[in-house]
């Protein structure tokens, strides 16, 4: 018996793997609406908002393993569901669409690490947390410079985004990171590494 739940338990822990590697192939799709081909996957959004995430916490103050955690597990339903922008998602109940697919995608894993999901979601959709807000700073910065590089490689119209966006970051980190890199020159740090020295 035990030897057959212990193989229940390693099926469901690898298919929750597996189906989150989808993310990889998963294109966030608000860029697709400004014309921009091969646009970010929602793997790679994840992946830096984690990075961000990291670093505000440090900078706030505040332990970062719950951050790390709801960075990376916050759009896993996207497997599911895709990334649906925001035209979309004037037509569906996309905040019902994400519970319901997150609740079945966990639905099959071990006990412990179900609710340990299932909790962080709870509180990561509340907003009353440190962490919490600090994750979803770190979503909504990680956008941010997404739009800031796309604009500066041509796509003029990935600005529009870079209007309204600030207004929701809350953390002063967030706001200072935001300030400097909205008026800096982001390919600087390749340029300098690329000249050729004699």
């Amino acid at each position: 018996m035990r030897r057959k739940s212990k193989k229940v338990y390693l099926k469901s822990v690898v298919n929750f793997i597996i189906e989150a590697g989808l993310l990889k192939r998963t294109s966030r799709s608000g860029w697709s609406v400004l014309g921009i081909q091969n646009a970010e996957s929602v793997a790679d959004h994840s992946f830096r908002c984690a990075l961000i995430g990291f670093f505000l916490a440090q900078l706030e103050n505040m332990s970062y393993d719950k951050v790390l955690l709801m960075t990376l597990f916050n759009d896993t339903h996207e497997a599911r569901i895709t990334d649906l922008h925001k035209m979309a998602q004037r037509y569906l109940n996309i905040e019902k669409a994400e519970d319901n697919s997150f609740k079945e995608q966990i639905s099959s894993l071990p006990e412990r690490i179900r609710e340990r999901l299932a909790e962080m979601r709870r509180e990561y959709k509340k907003q009353k947390s440190r962490e919490s807000i600090i994750a979803r700073d770190a979503d909504i910065l990680e956008c941010l410079l997404q739009a800031k590089e796309y604009s500066e490689s041509g796509y003029r119209n990935a600005s529009q985004f870079m209007k309204k966006a600030p207004r929701f970051l809350k953390t002063k980190s967030a706001r200072n990171i935001w300030a400097y890199a909205k008026k800096a020159n982001l390919n600087n740090w390749w340029v300098k590494l690329s000249e050729f020295k004699r």
